[in-house]
């Protein structure tokens, strides 16, 4: 299948390109390179004998898409492409909202324009909101109580998305909610490496075993789990990206499917800071801070209808992960 990856050269997006490329799909890359390096096109070609065709193109860039559309024949979009720090939403939120939202309306208008009906879009687990907590099934309410611009972006588009199915019958529309993505590609080529401030708990980790940070610091330790820190689902991106492989099973049907692509278990902050320091054989500096606002105490996924429905399932475990970022941080030493 001609599969349109957006942010394809980004962390999520390269081993997607990978496995894609991997299981025959022929892949164009756009990215404008904001949060990733164009070094990574070399690394897919090293992992797969084939270097995707590229092209620097922001999303707000409708002329520039509406010229990448009309030369080529897709016959799919894998959309990544956007802003993702929860932190510099707040403060930079219409920057956020033109990006993800206005963004993802350019792809829609040029997919409508040049019939692709197929879209896989990376939604988050934010779009649950403070309310749902504990173990989440796409069943539950949405939208309700979202405590950052980031995770408001991708309700929007969710909504639009669902609205757009419902306008061209045509379409299959496909909504990925992932939970924490971890680790990094076992050969230690791929891996977690934004540009600019680190936002979530891994990268920060990496920079405190690197030296580029003094310590880490742990939000809250009085929460009501079995430690006292907080619980999130962390993924295995290379699970993730092969999630993503999966879900084109959902391109069979029309409208919109929902799944959401977590491991289905929760795992703490000083769980994750523990398996990392056992990988790493050094114990990693740290303190406890104060809670932050919004943070829920305990979130994981139900990923059965995933599971269900397209036979996916998660085979990394969390030990797995730990030891793939290691390597990727010695490898790219």
């Amino acid at each position: 299948m001609k599969i349109l990856v957006t942010g394809g050269t980004g962390y999520i997006g390269s081993h997607t390109v990978v496995e894609l490329i991997k299981a025959g799909h022929e892949v164009t890359i756009i990215d404008n390179l904001f949060n990733s390096k164009i070094e990574v096109l070399d690394k897919i070609a090293t992992l797969t004998g084939t270097k995707p065709e590229f092209h620097k193109i922001d999303i707000l860039d409708i002329a520039g898409m509406r010229e990448l559309f009309q030369s080529h024949d897709f016959e799919a979009v894998i959309h990544f492409a956007g802003l993702k720090a929860v932190a510099e939403s707040i403060e930079k939120p219409l920057e956020y909202y033109e990006t993800n939202v206005q963004g993802t309306v350019n792809l829609l208008k040029c997919m409508a324009e040049f019939k692709v009906n197929k879209i896989i879009f990376s939604s988050s687990a934010t779009v649950y909101g403070a309310k749902n907590s504990g173990k989440l099934s796409e069943d539950l309410t949405t939208g309700v109580a979202i405590t950052n611009p980031y995770g408001e972006t991708k309700h929007v588009i969710e909504k639009i998305l669902e609205a757009e199915a419902v306008a061209r019958p045509e379409m299959s529309v496909v909504i990925l909610r992932y939970f924490n993505p971890v680790g990094a590609h076992e050969s230690g080529l791929l891996g977690e490496d934004p540009n600019g401030i680190p936002n979530n708990l891994m990268p920060i980790v990496m920079k405190v075993r690197s030296g580029e940070i003094k310590e880490l610091a742990i939000y809250g330790n009085d929460y009501d789990t079995r430690d006292g820190t907080c619980i999130r689902d962390y993924i295995h991106v290379v699970d993730l990206a092969l999630g993503h492989l999966k879900s084109m099973q959902a391109f069979e049907k029309t409208g919109t499917s929902i799944y959401n692509l977590g491991s289905g278990r929760g795992t703490s902050v000083l769980e994750i800071m523990h398996a990392f320091e056992e990988a790493n054989h050094a114990a990693l500096p740290h303190h406890f801070a104060d809670r932050r606002p919004g943070d829920l105490a305990e979130i994981f996924a139900d990923p059965s209808k995933a599971k269900r429905e397209l036979n996916w399932e998660t085979t990394h475990t969390i030990e797995d992960a730990m030891r793939d970022t290691i390597n990727f941080l010695d490898s790219a030493k």
